[in-house]
């Protein structure tokens, strides 16, 4: 049986293929987190696993947790918009190549990294329509994480090599029940606290989003092939989101009024260049997530499909969750947390 660790095992992702992995029960499992961190989502599995305390930016704490695994799933990442640039390439891009090495040190075979779309958005770019893993990084960054993402990823893929297959998965905006801070909650919250203007300015936006199922099968698919060594893939679900529309028609099934309120296009560009310039401040940054960024108005005004083609072609993958099942359980779920606001009441 071979031994498993996962990062980020106290986030959504990270949390839901822990449970897989002990539900499969074909591998042993070790996660790596912090002593604060709340493995209550768990549940029953927690007691199932090795738990190796420590953080990625301790040597010590990755030699115990990477010592004679087999197989590494990097799902910790700086997700959020809040901190400051050496807090994001330490923590996205610094911390997955003391991973790496650490891995590579502790006799690790395989390597899967839980990249993002996030890291193939230009700055001054547009819709991004059915695109493949042909297309290139961009040369200039929407913000932190998406660079930090893209740099992590390709110092993951560099290292590539027989004995060490290394590759990287790209679900967009993974949802379903257990998402307690994901985009897709935040954006509910926001509606239904009647603060989430329509910035769709009358387009049509469509993503490609992922539900969390969808991606946890990807992950259990991609250690099973030789085909993916080196290589990036996106991971998404089979239908293409109409953005707003899906948040409005989820937002009335919750109660609430779907956003309606249209503000100015070029009012919402001054004021994302001025909280740009004012979460320049550290103390501002490391305590807060903008209120508005040009990465939020770009993934609400901008389209962005892929193709899973790639995916489908080297490790079988093909979604295991239709949308109207996620949403079916995402609601259930959401109704056993007290609703949306409640469920968002502690975000900042």
């Amino acid at each position: 049986m071979s031994k498993v660790l996962v990062t980020g095992a106290s986030g959504f992702l990270g949390g839901a293929l822990v449970c897989r992995l002990v539900r499969d029960g074909e591998h042993d499992v070790a996660i790596l987190v912090r002593r604060s961190s709340d493995l209550s989502d768990l549940g029953a599995a927690v007691d199932q696993v090795q738990v190796v305390y420590g953080d990625l930016a301790d040597g010590l704490s990755l030699a115990r947790a990477t010592n004679g695994v087999d197989i590494v799933f990097h799902s910790a990442a700086r997700v959020d918009e809040r901190g400051t640039r050496d807090q994001f390439w330490d923590e996205n891009v610094r911390a997955t190549e003391r991973l790496l090495n650490s891995a590579r040190r502790g006799g690790a075979s395989r390597f899967v990294f839980i990249s993002s779309p996030s890291a193939l958005m230009d700055y001054d770019g547009g819709d991004q329509l059915d695109i493949d893993e042909s297309i290139p990084y961009p040369r200039r960054y929407l913000n932190l994480y998406s660079e930090t993402k893209a740099a992590a990823e390709r110092a993951v893929l560099a290292v590539n090599a027989p004995g060490f297959i290394t590759c990287a998965l790209r679900p967009r905006a993974i949802w379903g029940a257990g998402d307690r801070s994901g985009p897709i909650v935040r954006l509910l919250g926001r509606t239904a606290a009647g603060k989430l203007p329509d910035l769709s300015f009358g387009r049509e936006v469509f993503a490609s989003l992922c539900h969390v199922d969808n991606i946890v099968d990807a992950c259990v698919k991609v250690i099973g092939s030789d085909a993916v060594g080196g290589k990036a893939y996106f991971i998404a679900d089979a239908e293409q989101t109409n953005v707003w529309q899906f948040l409005g028609t989820v937002a009335t099934d919750l109660g609430y009024r779907p956003p309606t309120r249209t503000p100015n296009r070029r009012l919402i560009n001054g004021l994302v260049r001025v909280i740009e310039t004012v979460w320049q401040v550290p103390a501002i940054a490391t305590r807060w997530s903008p209120p508005l960024s040009r990465y939020v108005v770009a993934l609400m005004t901008r389209s962005a499909t892929y193709d899973t083609g790639a995916a489908a072609r080297d490790f079988g993958y093909r979604p295991v969750v239709d949308r109207d099942a996620g949403i079916a359980t995402f609601k259930e779920w959401l109704e056993t947390q007290g609703g949306i606001v409640e469920l968002t009441k502690a975000l900042r």
